[in-house]
């Protein structure tokens, strides 16, 4: 009968020990620190777990390195759906490392929340698109931490290059004629926002009139609260920071009688102007899975070493589609 069926007794490590004909202690090096073993005796015990049904207990493991084997991912809200593509990727590559995800609502300059947090976990995973770079940086010597889609000089952090994706699209809109463009900024004091509205200026330059408007949430209300402004202007082309901003503006504009995207081309996500009927508007598509999967995967990297050294900022393209004319 397999020891792990009903009614049998759960197989131990003392009994993979006793059947691969080694100590207790070699049994558990075998198991977890293979490297320390030699690869006859690493067989051994490996056909004898396999045998009896044994699988080492997570919680023993990470203790066994000093660790609790859980990850925190910081965010601000949970009402932002830019977060939820990245708590995904991040979870699944957690789970292979063996950790467990674990997502925490404060914000990054909630020390003493974050100080509470950094006794319970092995490392963080920081989403903070507000905050002054002092705060971020005593937040990450509490235990080790990847910033996401934030970048602070000398921290490890892992951005989606959304402002070269908002040049291009400028870019675009110039080339195609537009002479006059809105760009819808978004929040005070997002470090992302910044480095949109300097990247659309840029490509704005002695090639269409720009007219920056906001800053204002990411929110479906900003949209529509954006749309009076946005007609004064002349734009016959807006770029909005965020795809709900650009949702609650065409329903707005709409309601006026002004047609989407005949009279006025909007960017937003590949699968919402799909999803419209608007493939000629240009879409900016930031992959959040990639994002929160490459970020997992360097701190689970940094909580192996232990932390230590400077960390360089990580920044992964964004897909632009640009429709032809």
């Amino acid at each position: 009968m397999n020891p792990t069926d009903a009614g049998s007794p759960v197989p131990t490590l003392d009994d993979v020990a006793r059947r691969a004909g080694v100590s207790k202690s070699t049994a558990s090096r075998a198991l977890s620190r293979p490297d320390l073993v030699a690869p006859a005796t690493i067989a051994r015990v490996h056909d004898a777990a396999v045998g009896l049904g044994f699988e080492p207990s997570r919680v023993a493991r990470a203790l066994a390195h000093g660790r609790t084997g859980l990850i925190a991912l910081v965010v601000p809200t949970l009402e932002n759906s830019f977060f939820t593509p990245i708590i995904n990727g991040a979870q699944a590559r957690a789970a292979e490392a063996g950790a467990q995800l674990t997502v925490a609502v404060h914000g990054a300059d909630d020390h003493a929340a974050l100080a509470r947090l950094a006794r319970q976990v092995d490392g963080f995973l920081i989403t903070a698109p507000r905050g002054d770079d002092d705060t971020l940086r005593a937040a990450c010597r509490l235990v080790p931490t990847v910033l996401i889609d934030r970048e602070v000089p000398g921290l490890p952090s892992v951005s989606a290059d959304v402002a070269h994706a908002f040049g291009e699209v400028i870019g675009h809109l110039a080339a195609a004629g537009h002479r006059r463009i809105a760009y819808l900024g978004g929040p005070h004091g997002s470090w992302q926002s910044l480095r949109r509205s300097e990247a659309v200026h840029r490509a704005a330059l002695g090639r269409s009139e720009l007219t920056v408007l906001g800053p204002v949430p990411a929110t479906f209300t900003a949209g529509v609260e954006s749309a009076g402004a946005v007609v004064d202007s002349g734009a016959t082309a807006v770029v909005p920071y965020a795809t709900s901003v650009a949702l609650g503006l065409m329903s707005a504009l709409e309601r006026r009688g002004v047609s989407v995207p005949g009279d006025v081309l909007i960017s937003a996500e590949r699968a919402v102007l799909d999803a419209l009927g608007m493939r000629q508007a240009p879409a900016i598509d930031v992959d959040g899975e990639r994002l929160g999967r490459v970020a997992a995967g360097q701190l689970v990297e940094r909580i192996e070493r232990r932390g230590g050294g400077e960390g360089a900022a990580t920044r992964l393209p964004v897909a632009v589609r640009l429709p032809a004319g």
